[in-house]
């Protein structure tokens, strides 16, 4: 399970950096179209914020604090973008190597959600989270690029 999960989150953080990398104007990174309340760079920020907190810090004890409210009001260049993206890939491997089988069937230390869960269920859900958004930064990314 671990494996597994090292290998999606390094995927889906690859196709991150990807997709920021594919904006072909900065500025587009940070518009926000319609009714759609996020750029991608503010939904980039959310994103590793979101794992350092979770993966990083609360499994890892890493000691990054999350700034939540400044995930959604900073703005950052696509280096800096980057940056955090493979910042956030190393915390993960590093944090994910040293959990064991055993751990994953553990409670989740923090009840995000108003009841108890399994490490390996927050895990989970911490994959669809940023499948979620990663897939919201491709279609926002290719309607601004049309």
């Amino acid at each position: 399970m671990i494996v597994s999960l090292k290998q999606l989150f390094t995927k889906n953080l690859d196709m991150l950096a990807k997709e920021i990398s594919a904006y072909s104007n900065e500025e587009k990174l940070w518009i926000k179209e319609g009714e759609v309340n996020n750029s991608a760079g503010t939904l980039c920020l959310h994103l590793c914020g979101n794992l350092q907190h979770f993966i990083g810090a609360t499994l890892g004890n890493s000691g990054y604090v999350r700034d939540r409210k400044r995930e959604f009001s900073e703005r950052l260049s696509r280096a800096e973008l980057l940056a955090k993206i493979e910042r956030v890939k190393t915390v993960i491997d590093q944090v994910l190597t040293t959990v064991t089988q055993e751990q994953l069937k553990e409670t989740y230390p923090i009840e995000v959600f108003g009841h108890p869960m399994t490490v390996e269920y927050f895990l989970i859900h911490l994959q669809g989270h940023l499948n979620y958004h990663l897939g919201q930064i491709s279609y926002h990314r290719r309607l601004l690029d049309r």
